[in-house]
């Protein structure tokens, strides 16, 4: 979504909108990324379901009404009567994709031909005159051309979603103006890996130009790197060219080490990155894998780079020292289709743990201050925490506000869009950090020597959020407010050892005091099942601790929606598919973590800790 500026949206016409479209259609609307639509499969409407051509027409009205519906969730206010899609502006194609035919409201003015036509010819199996008489390429193209922005339009309005720097420096012109004799702006949107180069990398050029030979500087992994080959995409084939410019995607060879998300820019500039790109949704299984063949080592660390840097959604963690190779993913599906099959068809034979299960710890209410003592007695930290408003933390899932940000200078925009959320102006102006959806916040006046130890300050902080005192489990939705400090006027007594154990002490007691809650994550996923076996598949949710929230009928076929805990949703796949005889299958909806039921706390808190080698008494205030 990063490299484009529109899209085009497929629905089914016989099955809708599916619980995928939704989540691709955020992604994009995130990204401010323009869609139009296509209906495919209005063949099988004709010929399977036989409907008249004014019940096609009420499907094809729910449909647009659906996907509205979406766009209006959410696109930003600016854009919300401009990007509806409508048959009558020519936002909304019909057609079959298979048989290579489709049809729009300009199309048929232009030629003439209408929807008795196209139902006639398809019932007489005339698919491949109707595709000579409306050929889709032609349908489509004229749809994507005539509505979908190019980029000197759409640079001028993206640019401030996916860019955080100054606008009116040389590079933020360049970029507003899509320039291609400007100054080199381009984000890596895909890695690719070639036998025969490594990796291929994909990227969008904001401005300037790329060619073979040119050095270019790639800004996270701080390296210069010489291009070898540039080649721009025909479907998935490479082809070869001298340069590409500004507006376009390029694949480019010679800067392998790249990442998704990484910025790239001429040698000898820095430019400010680009906005990270995130998925919607966070990995929440985890699996250690190791090699049945210790020989398969180094083979087995390369392949799971090379996952990792493939697949966005996966993140891959290789500790050296332990020894331990840790995959986490959106579910046990996701880890079995994407890393264990796949290394199996890199002829690597792995043993996979048990899945683990990604928790989250939080805080019930506000602590009291809570004094953090440096080792020596010389220096003092007063901090105190409570929970980050609801609403903030639904507008950091949604990417309103960033998530993640060390906040070097003033950022007003930041600041209204707190303010406007609700939070007091004095905390929105004194924000340090927000690291994975939780506040740094300094409420302190006029101290001396602080801004000499505000980074370790950030550190420890940082350091707490990655592992919570309960479990040692990622923290979320945390507002940690320095209150007050003293610390001693020799630099020599005031250096890491000191402040990070205060800072973590007093961090660490204040979440403890305002009393931990322990967050789990759960699938909202979306069954398709035959309406005489859903008695089973209703038991089958239950058991496994899971919430029915919605259940539909269509054409003998029943749709239910259920809210089911990770920890409790192995297996279902399988047990599924027998309860159904083969004939249910489940998707994912979304993630989301909500509060573990009290009862089941302490065991789980037990659990974790016993598995990552920690003592499995449950932490107190008085250590």
């Amino acid at each position: 979504m990063r490299a484009v500026d529109g899209t085009i949206v497929l629905v089914c016409a016989v099955e809708g909108i599916m619980p995928q479209t939704e989540t691709v259609f955020r992604q994009a609307l995130r990204e401010r990324v323009k869609p139009v639509l296509f209906i495919n499969k209005v063949d099988r409407l004709i010929k399977e379901l036989k409907l008249t051509p004014e019940s096609m027409q009420k499907r094809f009205e729910d449909i647009i009404r659906d996907v509205n519906i979406i766009i209006q969730k959410y696109v930003e206010e600016r854009y919300k009567e401009k990007w509806l899609v409508s048959v009558a502006e020519g936002t909304v194609a019909f057609g079959s994709a298979y048989r290579k035919w489709a049809i729009s409201i300009p199309f048929m003015q232009k030629t003439g031909i209408n929807f008795k036509d196209i139902i006639d010819m398809v019932n007489q199996g005339r698919d491949e005159d109707l595709a000579k008489k409306a050929p889709l390429h032609q349908v489509v193209l004229d749809m994507i051309i005539k509505h979908l922005p190019n980029p000197l339009e759409a640079q001028k309005y993206r640019l401030e979603k996916v860019w955080k720097g100054s606008l009116s420096t040389d590079v933020g012109k360049d970029m507003l103006a899509c320039n291609p004799d400007g100054k080199l702006a381009m984000i890596v949107t895909k890695m690719v890996p070639d036998p025969h180069v490594g990796f291929v990398a994909t990227g969008r050029l904001f401005s300037g130009k790329i060619f073979k030979g040119k050095n270019v500087r790639l800004i996270g992994l701080h390296k210069t790197e010489k291009i070898q080959q540039v080649a721009i995409y025909k479907g998935i084939t490479r082809i070869p060219v001298e340069e590409v410019t500004a507006g376009n995607i390029a694949a480019v060879v010679g800067i392998s080490d790249a990442f998704t998300g990484e910025t790239v820019c001429d040698a000898e500039q820095v430019i400010e990155p680009f906005e990270a790109i995130k998925h919607i949704f966070e990995p929440v299984v985890t699996k250690a894998i190791e090699p049945k063949n210790p020989m398969d080592l180094p083979k087995l660390i390369n392949a799971l780079k090379k996952i990792g840097r493939e697949d966005t959604t996966l993140q891959v963690k290789i500790n050296e020292e332990t020894g331990e190779y840790l995959v986490s993913g959106l579910g046990e599906l996701h880890l079995d289709a994407k890393v264990e099959r796949k290394l199996k068809e890199m002829g690597i034979e792995v043993e996979a743990s048990p899945p683990i299960v990604v928790y989250r710890e939080t805080i019930a209410t506000k602590s009291r201050v809570i004094e953090g003592k440096s080792p020596n007695k010389h220096n003092k930290f007063y901090f105190f925490v409570e929970p980050l408003p609801e609403n903030v933390i639904e507008a950091m899932k949604l990417g309103d506000i960033p998530s993640d940000i060390e906040i070097k200078k003033k950022n007003i925009e930041l600041q209204k869009k707190l303010s406007v959320l609700g939070m007091n102006y004095e905390d929105v102006k004194n924000i340090l950090v927000i690291h994975r959806k939780n506040m740094l916040i300094d409420r302190t006046k006029g101290i001396q020597y602080l801004n000499e130890v505000i980074e370790m300050i950030k550190e420890g902080f940082v350091s707490i959020i990655e592992e919570g005192p309960m479990s040692r489990e990622p923290c979320v939705g945390l507002k940690v407010v320095l209150t007050d400090a003293e610390l001693h006027e020799d630099p020599v007594h005031r250096g890491p050892g000191q402040v990070l154990p205060a800072v973590k002490y007093a961090i660490r007691t204040g979440m403890m005091d305002a009393g931990i809650v322990l967050m789990e994550p759960k699938q909202m996923i979306r069954i398709d099942v035959p309406t005489e076996l859903m008695g089973g598949v209703l038991r089958e949710v239950q058991n496994r601790r899971g919430k029915i929230l919605d259940i539909s009928e269509e054409k003998g076929a029943s749709i239910l929606q259920a809210k089911v805990p990770v920890a409790e949703i192995f297996g279902f796949d399988a047990t599924l598919k027998s309860i159904t005889g083969g004939k249910g299958f489940y998707s994912l909806i979304d993630v989301i973590f909500e509060k573990l039921p009290r009862e089941l706390q302490d065991q789980t808190v037990i659990k974790i800790r016993k598995r990552k080698g920690l003592s499995e008494k449950i932490p107190k205030i008085e250590e």
